[in-house]
């Protein structure tokens, strides 16, 4: 099974595509499934049910496995996907780590890696990517030949024709481009297919796939703040140019830089940490805080994980910081709320470490500003997946393609 060329973004499905997508989603959802079930779960008639799924079983992307209960003549038999049949490897970042993992075709996770993320952006970042997933593909065992195809999560703005990257700066910074072709880098390196997406879209697809009920429609993730990943009517929007959901407006030609976030109505670019590490470094020293002790009297030592055990031992400027951070990271909510009216809100990129201190502050915050009519049922929660979530959406994406070219 090869994977053939594809980009992520604006692809038009033919029939026979929507159809081989429909069916294996299915099986993969709800396997071991009758033919019948898939049936009614696709609203496709049996006889195209019966020869696609006849066409997976030659390909080896479909397996029979026993029966199922006979409500009056032949049993029928049951179908699963071949997880086995081949692996995808994805990699992404969160706000504290590079993370990567080896799943299956069922999109089972064989394996995970993480480490440590650079305190920059660029292509020194690529470069650690890439020697993460040698790590993975090594690590793993797996034949070469049983690798399907590559998915990366990263943030900013991808370029779909150049395949570049701009990172948009935080607040009074210079946004960051990655001039080489991330694409181009992998598919050289390992000789596999590979689909680059932005880690907040990467990370919407992981909780649709894996963390949320199928009936869910309208969602969106918030990136730790600086991002937002758009599920709209069941479809991932990523608008005309691949930009939507980048929440930060700043114009640094226009005022004071020290007043751009006045001026930009609360709405300009934030740290991936909500401003929450650069405050403690700033307080720690005169607070009497046990954050400091825990960095060895370093403010510059201050990290996201330090700040975490301080709150949960009851450090009273952790859990300050903490709270006002959900209070800011709730009102963009709120915005979003009123603009989108989705069904659910999930809290993720590495902040919803920050625990039930955090996410209880957003929805307080949301419940304030947003219209009571748009909140009405609205969920808002931590990621499910995790730190995972991105290199999983990634790997969805790709295993997506894989059931599309059958």
């Amino acid at each position: 099974m090869e994977l053939k060329q594809v980009t992520s973004r604006d692809l038009i499905l033919s029939d026979r595509e929507r159809k081989n997508l429909a069916i294996l989603e299915v099986i993969r959802k709800h396997g071991p499934i009758s033919r019948t079930d898939i049936s009614k779960h696709t609203e496709l008639n049996i006889v195209t049910v019966s020869n696609y799924i006849d066409n997976f079983v030659e390909k080896g992307l479909v397996i029979e496995k026993g029966f199922d209960i006979s409500s009056g003549g032949r049993r029928p038999s049951l179908v699963e996907l071949n997880g086995q049949a081949g692996y995808v490897v994805a990699v992404g970042l969160t706000m504290m780590h590079l993370v990567g993992i080896v799943v299956d075709l069922e999109t089972k996770v064989i394996l995970e890696l993480k480490k440590d993320r650079p305190p920059i952006v660029g292509e020194i970042i690529i470069d650690e990517l890439v020697r993460l997933t040698h790590d993975l593909i090594k690590s793993s065992k797996i034949s070469p030949d049983k690798i399907l195809g590559i998915g990366i999560g990263l943030p900013g703005i991808i370029d779909e024709a150049g395949r570049t990257i701009r990172w948009p700066g935080k607040l009074g910074s210079e946004d960051v481009s990655v001039s080489v072709s991330v694409k181009d880098i992998f598919e050289k390196e390992f000789g596999l297919v590979t689909i680059v997406e932005n880690d907040a879209t990467s990370a919407v697809l992981g909780e649709k796939w894996f963390g949320l009920a199928p009936e869910i429609k309208n969602m969106i993730y918030m990136y730790s703040g600086v991002g937002c990943g758009l599920i709209i009517n069941g479809q991932v929007y990523r608008g005309s140019m691949g930009t939507a959901g980048e929440l930060g407006i700043f114009n640094p030609h226009e005022g004071n830089p020290e007043l751009w976030e006045r001026e930009s109505l609360g709405l300009g670019r934030w740290e991936i940490d909500l401003g929450i590490i650069r405050k403690a470094r700033l307080y720690a020293k005169d607070s009497g805080s046990s954050i400091l002790s825990s960095a060895g009297g370093d403010p510059e030592r201050i990290t996201p994980k330090i700040l975490i055990d301080a709150a949960k031992g009851g450090d009273d400027l952790a859990m300050r910081l903490i709270a006002e951070a959900g209070k800011n990271l709730g009102k963009k909510a709120a915005f979003l709320v009123n603009f989108l009216n989705p069904e659910v809100i999930v809290i993720g990129g590495g902040i919803e470490q920050l625990g039930t201190l955090l996410i209880d502050s957003v929805r307080k915050t949301v419940r304030e500003w947003a219209m009571e009519e748009a909140t009405a049922g609205l969920r808002i929660t931590p990621a499910q997946l995790g730190e995972s979530a991105v290199p999983i959406g990634a790997a969805s994406l790709v295993i997506q393609q894989i059931f599309i070219q059958v």
